[in-house]
């Protein structure tokens, strides 16, 4: 009796995870995509424009992040970031840890922030997929940058915030149409 009542509770375990997979897969499905947008925002008393793109990819094991920003400067400067990141899901619902180091075992893992690196992570809830990286400086001060994307008729609504030790330092709101 209690080897068929250990079967069934590791088929119930099974069940559970395999339904929670199906679960964060279709909570990607709905952000899956290209998107492009553009924003003006204030930096150092001038207006400056900034070129958005993301993509959202799924894939077997979670999902992969792209973007990138290219910002002009008024004397004619431009800058260019671009990012690629996959994570993968967390023990926690909503909640997806970046896979950007393999370690030993060939198990992905997230950067070390104590080691200058950027711990990054997102979560969806409802419409809105947030990603968040966080930054100790060499002073053990922080930075944190948080990319709020909410699903809109016709793409996604960026809400981006940049802050050093909680004080907001840029704020950028853009509208990024969906491409495909």
């Amino acid at each position: 009796m209690k080897v068929i009542a250990a079967g069934l509770k590791g088929l119930f375990i099974l069940l559970l995870v395999v339904s929670a997979a199906a679960v964060s897969a279709s909570e990607i499905e709905r952000f899956a995509g290209s998107y492009v947008g553009s924003a003006e925002y204030s930096a150092n008393g001038e207006t400056q424009r900034r070129d958005l793109s993301v993509t959202i990819e799924e894939d077997r094991e979670g999902f992969t992040l792209s973007w990138t920003s290219v910002s002009y400067k008024n004397d004619g400067r431009t800058k260019e970031s671009a990012y690629k990141i996959e994570f993968v899901p967390s023990p926690r619902s909503g909640i997806y840890g970046s896979a950007m180091k393999v370690n030993v075992f060939g198990k992905r893992k997230p950067l070390d922030p104590l080691n200058g690196e950027p711990f990054v992570w997102t979560r969806i809830i409802g419409d809105t997929f947030s990603t968040f990286s966080l930054f100790i400086t060499d002073s053990g001060e922080y930075e944190m940058q948080e990319y709020h994307r909410t699903l809109v008729d016709g793409g996604l609504q960026l809400k981006f915030l940049r802050l050093r030790d909680g004080a907001i330092v840029r704020e950028i709101d853009a509208f990024l149409e969906k491409v495909d």
